[in-house]
């Protein structure tokens, strides 16, 4: 292996090891806390987290293996046939699958904020098992399709298993390929970037429409306050400010991740499509692929660990850790000094 090779074998290591820790924080955030199991959009949560610890088990491994045997094995593929389906057939579903879960995620947060007041009656448990039920058949209905045309196979380009035609495919078989991956990529990608981008810009409007009225309120009131101190006030206006700008960050970091993990790689795809062959160089492709999986690295951060319940739930689990291990080392200590005392009393 060069160095470029060494270099993105370890991004994906990487990449898995913090995809693996994050997400199984979330579901263990899920088991500890009986208000975050209540909470509806806890379930969008819960499949997106599934989908992401899957493909760091089955994919993330199997492209680290291919970047790491793309030398001696060439332009053949180091895995079997029917590994590379099944690996391929998960790629192709758990992607879509968290995916479409984000784009869940998206509409029940503007449910939630176009809607307050009704939130419970629009959005209930047997909605968001429904909406769950439809990514998932979404997803298995192209998966399903790939397995039926034989599409999943090695490709040395992204030095993984995924959705593939060999060169050996005639002119209808090609432009059948071409039709399925268009549809794929723009009922996955594309259309929950659609989605995203409606339901957080409506999410936006409404949250600064709010500040807004915050800021009115705060102003005529700090303007009643005569003897209020200058650093109160200046202390107002400056989280009037962040106020203002929270709200923002949030739909940036939200469709920002999206469109930064996802579009090199969805683009490189659609790329290949073309009618004159554009060779797509191996590096790049395979670190569109290291992005593509980062996504399923940065989803816990995103949706959920950074927010206060979960945060609250791991400072809780990880305080009972240390105390117990606390415990643990004074009881030993005790014990330690109980059995000298012991010996000395013996002795004399």
């Amino acid at each position: 292996m060069n160095v470029p090779e060494i270099l993105l074998g370890a991004s994906i290591v990487v990449v898995a090891v913090v995809s693996l820790l994050s997400n199984v924080s979330v579901l263990l955030c899920f088991t500890q806390s009986a208000e975050i199991r209540s909470h509806v959009p806890g379930i969008f949560v819960l499949n997106l987290s599934f989908s992401n610890i899957l493909l760091t088990v089955i994919n993330m491994p199997a492209t680290f293996l291919g970047v790491a045997m793309m030398e001696e094995e060439g332009d053949n593929n180091p895995f079997s046939d029917a590994f590379c389906q099944g690996v391929s057939f998960a790629e192709t579903f758990l992607s879509t699958n968290a995916m479409l879960s984000m784009a869940a995620l998206s509409i029940d947060r503007w449910i939630a904020m176009v809607f307050p007041l009704s939130y419970c009656s629009k959005m209930r448990y047997r909605d968001a098992f429904l909406m769950v039920a439809y990514c998932l058949l979404h997803s298995l209905t192209f998966a399903l399709a790939e397995v039926s045309m034989a599409w999943g196979g090695y490709s040395r380009t992204y030095a993984s298993c995924t959705v593939h035609l060999d060169g050996e495919g005639g002119g209808g078989e090609r432009w059948r390929f071409a039709v399925f991956t268009v549809m794929l990529h723009s009922t996955s990608f594309a259309l929950c970037l659609l989605v995203m981008c409606v339901a957080y810009l409506k999410v936006l409007r409404v949250a600064r429409f709010h500040c807004k009225r915050i800021d009115v309120i705060t102003v005529q009131t700090l303007l009643l306050l005569v003897d209020i101190h200058p650093s109160v006030k200046e202390r107002c206006l400056v989280e009037q400010k962040q106020r203002r700008q929270r709200a923002t960050k949030k739909v940036c970091v939200f469709i920002g991740s999206f469109i930064l993990c996802f579009s090199p790689y969805t683009l490189t795809r659609l790329v290949e499509l073309l009618p004159h062959h554009v060779h797509i160089h191996r590096y790049w492709g395979i670190a569109t692929k290291c992005v593509f999986y980062a996504k399923a690295a940065s989803d816990p951060f995103v949706y959920s660990l950074l927010r206060q319940p979960y945060w609250n739930v791991l400072t809780g689990v990880t305080n009972k850790i240390l105390r117990r291990d606390s415990c643990s080392s004074t009881t030993s200590t005790f014990d330690t000094a109980a059995d000298d005392t012991g010996i000395v009393a013996i002795m004399a």
